[in-house]
């Protein structure tokens, strides 16, 4: 069974796009991508795991339409692993948006379809080229209209398009989780919460019983065993998902053993729930997409004197920040990663000891 790439938007049709390919087909790995430069990095992510997993695949592009030249491009690499490394990769790209046009008219493999959502593109995709259980055909057929009411603004389909509305909020306040740190971990996270919806539609009332839910299926998604607040539940799964990623996430700045994160946000509440779970860790550091940087200790080490060194910041010796000049955003958290890396080299090389003082 051939691996296929899934690359998708980030919101609910791109999202509902993967939700109907993960009921027909297992062996798929799932990415998304906001429009402009994210896609492309997506594409690149999604070409080197071909070549390292070196077999025949599939890449499926749904609700984002390519320019030209990203299509030229991609039809190239795709070529190359097809004549040089002897790979079988097809692409196939469903859209619905019109700016995909000239791509559309050049290449065969991009399939445009204006009148439809992404949604009810792939699941007819699904059901020319692939088989759905009775089971999964008995849900999906509804949530794939309610998708393409609300994504089409089709007000006139009410009861499909007031239900998609609520969807479509589900999706867009699902910030719980951070998609560049744990993309595969926020994107389950949304599928889950989009499938528990699904089974809301045939319900009386269901756009206001979903409305009304929302914040109890983000809580039972999060909980183990004791109940507890909306933060305090998602603060504890992402303190566990931040201790299984150390070993790729571990920095050192003179000796003082660091975490790296990006754009995790809430850097006090999760910063310093990590610091306590993992005392072996001195500091916490939260870079933003536009180089803020907010960083956490426990009486471990002064970083205020770290923020200082790093981008002329400061604050408390357990809670300072700063911006780093210079830095530039990345869909990526590798390339995140290797500029904090070269910033310490830099520093290291030009300041000396650093040294832990006491707040007053």
């Amino acid at each position: 069974m051939n691996t296929i790439y899934h690359l998708s938007h980030i919101d609910l049709d791109g999202y509902s796009c993967q939700l109907v390919m993960a009921q027909a087909y297992k062996n798929i790995k799932f990415y998304n991508a906001n429009y402009g430069a994210e896609v492309g990095e997506r594409l690149h992510e999604i070409l080197d795991a071909i070549k390292a997993d070196k077999k025949d695949a599939s890449i499926l592009i749904t609700d984002l339409n390519l320019t030209m030249d990203e299509s030229r491009w991609l039809t190239k690499e795709v070529q190359r692993l097809r004549d040089f490394d002897k790979m079988d990769v097809k692409i196939q790209l469903l859209d619905h948006h019109g700016s995909g046009q000239d791509s559309a008219n050049k290449f065969d493999w991009y399939m445009l379809d204006v009148t439809r959502s992404a949604t009810q593109i792939t699941f007819d995709y699904v059901n020319e080229n692939f088989s759905l259980s009775p089971e999964s055909a008995a849900w999906i057929t509804p949530y794939v209209a309610i998708v393409d009411a609300v994504d089409l603004w089709h007000q006139e389909k009410h009861d499909a398009f007031e239900y998609g509305k609520v969807c479509m909020r589900l999706v867009t306040e699902t910030r719980e989780l951070n998609r560049v740190m744990f993309a595969d971990d926020d994107r389950e996270y949304k599928h889950a919460l989009l499938f528990e919806a699904a089974k809301m539609l045939p319900l009386d009332n269901s756009n206001i019983l979903l409305d009304e839910n929302i914040h109890a299926l983000k809580k039972n998604y999060f909980k183990k065993d004791n109940d507890d607040t909306l933060d305090n539940l998602a603060t504890a799964f992402i303190v566990e998902l931040l201790g299984k990623a150390k070993a790729d996430k571990t920095i050192y700045y003179k000796g003082y053993k660091g975490y790296l994160s990006y754009a995790l946000g809430n850097t006090s509440i999760v910063g310093n729930a990590f610091l306590t779970s993992f005392d072996e860790y001195d500091f916490i550091v939260d870079v933003g997409p536009r180089g803020t940087m907010s960083l956490r200790a426990n009486n471990k080490v002064d970083v205020s004197l770290i923020a200082k060194e790093w981008a002329g910041g400061g604050g408390h010796p357990n809670a300072s920040g700063g911006r780093i000049n210079g830095f530039k955003e990345q869909f990526r958290y590798d390339k995140v990663k290797q500029q904090i890396l070269n910033l310490i080299d830099d520093c290291e090389s030009r300041s000396g000891k650093l040294e832990y003082k006491k707040e007053d």
